[in-house]
């Protein structure tokens, strides 16, 4: 008696299990049923912002559902960032990453999230044009003439960045390490102010993202904080073309919870490849001067562990690695 009833539970069970998985496999297969989330962790107006919206229109085109834009701005992209770390891992939550608050930020703060374990990468589908700007009228050429000019005046050559430790802060510093110069950084609280700064003539270079003051011809790039050329400014050098082994991982891609399904972030991924083609989006893309560049979610992954490890290490002898 005892064994029939074992053997009716087990039996059960099963049927409850295939079940489950039954419906787990239709819902995968009719994604998207529902509206998605568009996790963006800045603030409505911004550069990331509107490439998010291009992004997201064109998707729901797609798949014929809402693409929904929800900011959830602060704390260096952490709060965004850990909205999408802690969804449901269905793929109707998805979210904008530039890479820092993966690799870049736990490892100087504690966030509420593991930038490896808890998220998954779903595709690139853009870059930024961080770029190192001095005033029209500046009297250096080029970065290196500037760089000759602190050899040989020691913390008179100023820069502004986003804030201490960001970033693009860390990137200049290892460069004024590797030539073995001494620089002096100014922080600011973004990309507005520092453009004032340098218009102003307060400091002899930015460095952020300035494509709209590029572009109007009142700032002249000298460095490209890119690992690959650009197409919108060819004849300005990158940091490898001037021999900085210093990389500069900043992208527009998207993330998901981790334990996503695979065929889920395979219909993302599909989508977001479609999407770039598209001439709305292409267009949209250049008209905020960001360059459509991809990669798929294994060669992100790949590319997430690897600048984990840079920084780590990094980190770890600029004595900034968080306790």
């Amino acid at each position: 008696m005892k064994s029939s009833r074992l053997i009716f539970m087990v039996v059960a069970a099963l049927a409850l299990l295939f079940a489950q998985a039954g419906m787990a496999q239709e819902e995968v297969s009719k994604f998207p049923s529902k509206p998605i989330t568009y996790v963006c962790p800045v603030p409505p107006g911004t550069t990331v912002d509107l490439s998010t919206r291009l992004m997201a229109k064109e998707l729901e085109k797609i798949f014929g559902q809402p693409v929904v834009v929800a900011n959830k701005p602060g704390a260096a992209l952490v709060v965004g960032t850990a909205a999408v770390a802690t969804a449901k891992p269905d793929g109707y939550t998805i979210g904008f990453t530039g890479g820092p608050p993966l690799y870049f930020t736990p490892l100087l703060q504690k966030v509420p999230y593991d930038g490896l374990k808890d998220l998954r990468m779903v595709s690139q589908f853009g870059a930024f044009n961080v770029s190192v700007i001095v005033k029209k009228d500046s009297p250096f050429k080029s970065f290196k003439e500037m760089i000759e000019y602190a050899r040989k005046n020691p913390k008179k050559v100023t820069y502004g960045t986003n804030g201490t430790n960001s970033q693009t802060h860390i990137a200049i510093e290892s460069i004024a390490k590797q030539e073995n110069v001494q620089l002096t950084h100014i922080p600011f609280k973004g990309a507005p102010e520092t453009q004032t700064a340098v218009l102003g003539g307060h400091i002899v270079f930015g460095a952020g993202d300035f494509g709209n003051l590029a572009e109007s011809g009142t700032v002249k790039p000298l460095l490209l904080l890119r690992e690959e050329k650009s197409a919108e400014y060819p004849n300005v050098p990158i940091l490898k073309d001037l021999g900085y082994n210093v990389p500069y991982p900043m992208v527009i891609a998207i993330i998901a919870p981790k334990g996503v399904p695979d065929a889920i972030v395979k219909k993302l991924d599909d989508a977001v490849v479609k999407a770039m083609k598209e001439p709305t989006f292409v267009k949209g893309m250049k008209d905020l001067h960001l360059p459509v560049v991809y990669k798929n979610g294994k060669e992100m992954d790949a590319y997430v562990a690897r600048n984990y490890d840079y920084y780590m290490k990094e980190f770890s002898e600029l004595g900034l690695l968080k306790k």
